[in-house]
């Protein structure tokens, strides 16, 4: 499976996207929009700076208000149409953030799924749903290797917490409304730490080393030691919609859940992708300091993802190394800080060189 077997799939396929200015849910909308898909945005509104905002994506895409906390609000932004794809991204997304307003990171994350997946079932050319949760839905046992498919949800914050119940309403739904096997069916999805340009999110790393540049102010490493699945945002977009076309192609056999996580050589603690991110800037890089508060919420230590499922069923495997990945990255900001009205072109650019590496593995 390559690119252009996923744009003969797609082409011309209409496609609901939730959270599509996110930055997850951006990127994977300029994708699809490459490979020909009409896609249609579900979102709270963007804000600045964002990928959606940089990239201009409203200029690509219906972009649409809508809010999937409640069946009115979401029922409303798609206005009744039918799609053949629905992939579910919009999402509170943030451990820390969980802490704060830990009601709405439940009500987005787990009653804004079933309401999505409610009103996906109802649509008459369905051919396949795509739940984006977390690696975080697992229960997490601190262990040294990765976890599977087959392990148990759970979470000891808020926001990871969540993302297991998430998990929990798919199977639900795909049990009761997506078990027919000529019918729609129903996948999730979890993705490691995802790094790439766009990304401006709250109390994440690569995001405030950025901010350090622009403001002149050291970022702040809150857990230097503790080990993370990296990976570049195009990692798991590309196993996400390889899915995807395996749920409209192939039906059932793709139903259920899937991991895309990154090779063990980019699981690494958070100071060693900070001192990444600072070799590959060169001049004027961010600086950091560690400081650790007594108060810090508390996050897991040791997260690990297990894809051999991913890579022997789906032929999907990572096409970066981490240095590939974060140099990708970085590039991205230095190209947005210096030619923000090139950074379209840029993105565009960056999708090109990553889909041709992954022709010549194909």
């Amino acid at each position: 499976m390559d690119e252009s077997y996923l744009s003969q799939v797609l082409r011309n396929r209409r496609v609901l996207v939730t959270g599509h200015t996110g930055f997850k849910g951006g990127w994977l909308s300029l994708w699809l929009r490459r490979l020909g898909a009409n896609v249609v945005g579900i979102a709270l509104p963007a804000v600045a700076p964002s990928f959606c905002k940089a990239v201009d994506l409203d200029g690509l895409v219906d972009g649409r208000i809508g809010d999937i906390r409640t069946e009115t609000g979401f029922g409303q932004s798609i206005d009744g149409q039918d799609f053949d794809l629905v992939i579910h991204m919009a999402a509170q997304a943030v451990v820390r953030a969980s802490y704060e307003t830990p009601v709405d990171t439940y009500l987005t994350n787990v009653v804004g799924t079933a309401v999505v997946l409610d009103a996906a079932r109802r649509m008459p050319s369905l051919r396949g749903v795509v739940v984006v949760t977390s690696d975080k839905c697992y229960e997490n046992r601190e262990w040294v290797w990765g976890y599977r498919e087959s392990d148990p949800m759970g979470g000891r914050d808020p926001y990871s917490s969540s993302k297991g119940c998430a998990e929990l309403v798919a199977a639900a739904y795909r049990a009761s409304f997506f078990s027919d096997p000529e019918g729609p069916q129903l996948a999730t999805v979890r993705a490691g730490n995802v790094i790439g340009g766009g990304d401006w999110g709250a109390d994440r790393l690569i995001p405030d080393l950025v901010r350090a540049v622009e403001t002149g102010t050291p970022a702040r490493l809150r857990n230097p030691k503790n080990i993370r699945p990296w990976q570049h945002v195009l990692e798991p977009l590309r196993g996400y919609l390889m899915l995807a076309a395996g749920l409209i192609e192939a039906g059932p056999r793709f139903a259920g859940g899937w991991n895309f996580g990154p090779e063990k050589e980019a699981t690494v603690d958070v100071g060693t992708l900070a001192e990444l991110v600072v070799a590959h800037w060169g001049a004027a890089a961010p600086e950091y300091v560690i400081e650790r508060r007594a108060d810090e919420p508390k996050e897991s230590i040791v997260l690990r993802l297990d894809s051999t499922k991913s890579h022997v069923e789906l032929g999907w495997r990572p096409l970066l190394c981490l240095d590939d990945a974060v140099g990708m990255t970085v590039a991205w900001y230095r190209k947005y800080l210096e030619e923000p009205g090139e950074i379209r072109r840029f993105s565009q650019q960056q999708l090109d060189e990553y889909a041709a590496a992954w022709g010549h593995t194909v």
